[in-house]
């Protein structure tokens, strides 16, 4: 018979593993008790695909994780893991073993999960990725607000392009961009993001708007991934699919740059719309041609599926579900329009005086420098003292006045 040792504090320390057949065991040691915590930190190391890995993801070192896997080998009687000095791999015991406890440690922290999260206020960590530009853009805008609303809740963000394993690494969910892969994620459409053309209010103060699309081939263009300074953006317009050769200075292989470069007013850019989403709302970059879209890609918040969400997990990614925006914002959309009349007013708070003033206004100011020489006030030149040699090599004074 099997039996349980439950600690004081309720929680299950250990379990019998009850009669093995003799064969089963080493000569020298007989199977007997083992502990979750060894079995946990079995199942860690299997999912991290290493020691290093598993020691990175936990507060346990290295060593501390390999002598309670070694411990668990012991209590079994029996190899689970493999291991040399470049690679680690399953025994068949071994994946027999993991295959049944992995899900049984899911079906105990979910058990766990339901009996403590009842009748008290949502908890815990919750970890996400994204792409780094959703995650600077609208995501953190979203999550500024859900922080408000559930303090307790703590949001770990992993901003990164590359394509995490969710289960593998330890994620609740992700925010991903374009086309997905097949997998056994659920998937909840966000929304279609499409590239659009932006420029600073600077930029176009000093150079007219372009009313049509081949106006762009008379402007500075800030690209992306150009070469020799020159490429070919491919739009969908009131006529259907445009294409026009625009050229600029400046090009870059990553949107954090470009857009970088379009706020100092290098040019006009074709971005995606969470890279700029900020931007648009607090009025520092203005659409251009808006009529004129590039290509789209679809935002999918996507997730493991799973008996059992724990509530805090379920908390944010309906949140987001719901008001995480990576759509184009429109002028006639009144949540757009609300959104930047906040950000305004925020902005006449803190300027001295309460004196309100947009923020596209603040940033199309020249200082007299810009506005050129013939604009600038007249700056009376400081007097210089001329230091002469005299006859006899010694240093003289004389002033300039003097001739």
């Amino acid at each position: 018979m099997s039996s349980k040792s439950v600690a004081e504090d309720g929680t299950i320390d250990s379990i019998d593993a009850g009669p093995r057949s003799e064969t089963f065991v080493p000569s020298s040691t007989r199977a007997g008790a083992f502990d979750l915590a060894d079995v946990a930190a079995f199942v860690r190391v299997v999912e991290s695909g290493s020691f290093t890995r598993a020691a990175e993801k936990s507060s346990l070192p290295k060593s501390a994780l390999s002598r309670r896997v070694s411990r668990l080998e012991l209590s079994l009687g029996t190899r689970l893991l493999q291991r040399t000095t470049r690679s680690l791999s399953l025994t068949d015991a071994g994946s027999a073993f993991f295959e049944r406890v992995s899900s049984a440690l899911s079906a105990l922290h979910e058990a766990r999960d339901i009996a403590t999260e009842k009748n008290r206020e949502p908890a815990g960590t919750v970890k996400i990725t994204a792409t780094v530009d959703v995650a600077a853009g609208p995501l953190s805008r979203a999550l500024a607000r859900f922080s408000r609303l559930h303090p307790n809740i703590i949001v770990e963000v992993d901003a990164t392009p590359r394509l995490v394993d969710l289960v593998a690494e330890g994620f609740d969910f992700a925010i991903r961009a374009g086309k997905l892969r097949d997998s056994s994620l659920v998937a909840r459409k966000l929304g279609e993001s499409p590239n659009i053309l932006v420029a600073s209010p600077e930029y176009l103060k000093e150079h007219p708007a372009p009313k049509k699309l081949a106006d762009l081939e008379k402007h500075a263009c800030v690209l992306f991934r150009a070469s020799k300074g020159a490429a070919v953006w491919k739009l969908n317009g009131p006529k259907g699919p445009e294409s026009v050769t625009v050229r600029g200075a400046l090009s870059g292989t990553d949107f954090a740059f470009v857009r970088a470069a379009v706020l100092r007013g290098a040019g006009i850019s074709l971005v995606p719309v969470p890279a700029c989403i900020e931007e648009l709302i607090e009025g520092r970059l203005e659409q251009v041609l808006p009529k004129y879209l590039g290509p789209s890609s679809p935002i999918h918040l996507v997730y493991p599926s799973a008996r059992f969400v724990p509530q805090r997990v379920a908390l944010l990614r309906d949140y987001l579900l719901e008001n995480l925006n990576v759509s184009c914002p429109s002028r006639e959309d009144p949540a757009f329009n609300e959104a930047r009349a906040r950000f305004e007013e925020k902005v006449s708070r803190e300027r001295p005086g309460g004196c309100v003033e947009p923020i596209a206004h603040r940033m199309s100011r020249k200082s007299p420098a810009r506005r050129g020489a013939a604009d600038a006030p007249a700056r009376k030149r400081p007097k210089v003292e001329k230091r002469l040699l005299s006859p006899d090599n010694h240093l003289t004074s004389r002033d300039p006045e003097e001739g």
